[in-house]
């Protein structure tokens, strides 16, 4: 079984944190306020043992709010940040 591979990546001008596990189609999870990628680690496991590769970033404004302004973080940006996850 693979281990949950914490790392950084740059997408949308931010710098971004993701967990990722797995080898197989991509299945991205996304987590709300006040939640991190830990939240997802049990589905993480089990997704990855099922022939997934799965991916869970942290949104920048939920974990980290001194980056920017949590008004800062609409959908869109939210969007816009976790759309270079699609060509991992």
């Amino acid at each position: 079984m693979a281990l949950v591979t914490p790392r950084f990546i740059n997408t949308n001008g931010i710098k971004m944190q993701i967990a990722q596990q797995g080898f197989g189609p991509l299945v991205v999870s996304c987590h709300g306020f006040p939640e991190s990628w830990y939240s997802w680690r049990h589905q993480l496991t089990a997704l990855s043992e099922a022939g997934y590769h799965v991916v869970v970033p942290d949104q920048p404004a939920m974990v980290n709010p001194s980056t920017e302004p949590i008004e800062a973080y609409n959908i869109l940006e939210l969007t816009a940040d976790s759309e270079f996850l699609l060509q991992i």
